[in-house]
């Protein structure tokens, strides 16, 4: 089993469940679950995190649904599919870009509220409806009237 711990954030307003679902779902993209791992059980997430049992029950039946993990009775729960592609992970070289600009942010006294304003702003810019993913330029198309 990978030691995943999930954090949760009270304060965020997001519910215990969904946060439970999106870090897995971050852990997925950046390789850090693997097809074939094993996540940790309801009462493990219960004591590290704690939450609820049934919170954690409610996120792997979501993640479930969604296809990305499977129960095995008396085993546990399992990832089924990945979310990461070579580009995602640690050790791309995408990451050590990132990484360097926040140390540069960071070192021009941005604090980590800032930095995630910053990161918000950039992600609706580049992924807006009508934008190139891969340019970032924003396109519209003529009706021809």
């Amino acid at each position: 089993m990978v030691a995943v711990e999930y954090r949760i954030d009270r304060r965020s307003g997001v519910p215990a469940f969904q946060q439970i679902v999106q870090q897995t779902k971050q852990a997925l993209r950046l390789g850090v679950l693997v097809p074939g791992d094993r996540l940790p059980t309801a009462k493990e997430v219960s004591e590290t995190s704690a939450v609820n049992p049934n919170t954690a029950l409610k996120a792997y039946r979501e993640l479930e649904r969604e296809g990305l993990v499977e129960p095995r009775p008396g085993l546990g729960t399992f990832v089924r599919r990945t979310l990461g592609r070579p580009e995602t992970g640690t050790d791309s070289p995408l990451y050590g870009e990132l990484v360097a600009w926040m140390s540069k942010a960071a070192g021009a006294g941005l604090e980590q509220e800032d930095v995630a304003a910053l990161v918000a702003s950039a992600l609706v810019q580049q992924y807006a409806p009508g934008t190139t993913a891969v340019t970032g330029v924003r396109t519209t198309r003529s009706t021809g009237e």
